[in-house]
């Protein structure tokens, strides 16, 4: 089935069951618009095959970014630019997605010291600062801006939006009953806590009319103690579900519990382990009838043409092995191969190294990507995770040089 068509709701057909999930790409430039290492590696992804690419996060507010180097969706974006990378992310047929994300309270200190968040919880890792509770004049503001960025994203060539309610950020803790504590409209019972995504996708859908994808990002679980579940992850697919959206992507987990970002070691016991979330996948696909994808894990065709033919889902997320070779899925739809690249089994146990270090591996290997058109594996662990946190240090600095100089 994996190279089977899936028509979306909204009326676009995705040529194959493939998908190139969001990664922290992390290429834009000091006004956090797209660079042409941006738009290079989303030419080769298209032309490698798959039937849609989701962008990394692309925020919508420039003072709420999970990285320095992200790319930004606003009224003072070049949109020159972004129609470049759109009319490149489709070369090859592949269809795009612009994933649409505030980070919320995982905004890092350098870059605001004091974000907007759901609740004063503050993240508890260092480098991040103490949030500022959302005031319903704020709320109002964060829909108009989601709403804001769909229309551009649509002006510029996109064939749709992913709103990013996962991994923590705003509309994810906005989700979480252990981060929204609030007491208000906002918070407390899972209609308050879902009121704020509510909001947004009716205020999107209005924006950019019934023919342009509008796909949902959620976590099954949120992986920590008193926060999402899978139970609360089947209410929030069928409430979203009522929104005239086309797509739910499942994934899990946040910065204080990366469950998203795992791996398995080849020393590890269960080295077979594949698809992180399709248990839970499953649960929230039996209750809605809209498509299902599931990202995370999946590196056999085996293990993908099983999920999509026992109906666990309809679409198979992938990250990292676009990062190794962006061309895998003609050679997996062709029959060349049967396993994906999956060069983190050979790292050590993730106790054994510094947190965070495969993750940062791979970002190394997606700039490499980027800027010269191939990685480079043999690139160590660790000079790959040392590598990474100097660009993102380098990338910080100047971003607040730019913001210095245009006060």
């Amino acid at each position: 089935m994996i190279d089977a068509p899936l028509d979306l709701p909204c009326g676009a057909t995705l040529k194959n069951r493939i998908v190139k999930s969001g990664l922290s790409e992390a290429l834009g430039d000091t006004k956090n618009n797209p660079t042409e290492a941006l738009i290079s590696i989303f030419r080769r992804w298209s032309q490698g095959g798959a039937g849609l690419l989701i962008t990394g996060n692309i925020l919508i507010d420039r003072w709420h970014l999970e990285h320095a180097g992200n790319f930004v969706l606003d009224r003072s974006t070049d949109m020159n630019k972004t129609s470049e990378l759109t009319k490149a992310a489709k070369s090859g047929g592949s269809l795009v997605l612009a994933q649409l994300s505030h980070a919320g309270r995982q905004t890092p200190k350098a870059i605001n010291p004091d974000p907007l968040s759901i609740s004063n919880l503050k993240l508890d890792l260092e480098g991040y600062g103490q949030p500022r509770m959302a005031s319903d004049k704020d709320f109002s503001e964060l829909i108009e801006k989601f709403s804001t960025s769909a229309k551009l994203a649509q002006e510029c060539g996109f064939d749709g939006v992913e709103i990013h309610a996962a991994h923590g950020y705003l509309l994810s803790s906005s989700l979480s009953p252990r981060i929204n504590n609030r007491k208000d409209k906002w918070g407390g019972s899972f209609e308050n806590r879902a009121r704020l995504l509510q909001l947004i996708l009716q205020k999107v859908r209005e924006a950019v009319g019934n023919n342009f994808i509008l796909a949902v990002k959620i976590n099954s679980s949120d992986f920590q103690k008193g926060g999402l579940e899978i139970s609360d992850s089947v209410k929030i697919a069928n409430l979203i579900e009522k929104e005239n959206i086309d797509f739910i992507e499942v994934s899990g987990g946040n910065f204080e519990a990366p469950e998203a970002y795992q791996y398995v070691s080849l020393k590890e016991s269960t080295k077979s382990r594949e698809a992180y979330f399709l248990d839970a996948a499953k649960n929230i696909k039996a209750s809605v009838s809209i498509p299902i994808m599931v990202t995370g894990g999946f590196r056999s065709i085996s293990v993908m043409e099983d999920a999509l033919t026992s109906s666990s889902t309809d679409l198979i997320g992938i990250g990292r092995p676009f990062v190794i070779d962006p061309s895998f899925p003609y050679k997996l739809l062709n029959g060349d191969i049967s396993v994906l690249p999956a060069v983190e089994r050979n790292f050590p146990p993730a106790q054994d190294i510094p947190k965070g270090a495969v993750l940062n591996w791979f970002c190394d290997q997606l700039a490499l990507q980027g800027k010269t058109g191939k990685g480079d594996i043999n690139i160590p662990l660790i000079d790959g995770h040392e590598r990474y946190i100097k660009q993102s240090d380098e990338a910080t600095h100047s971003l607040i040089s730019f913001r210095n100089d245009s006060k």
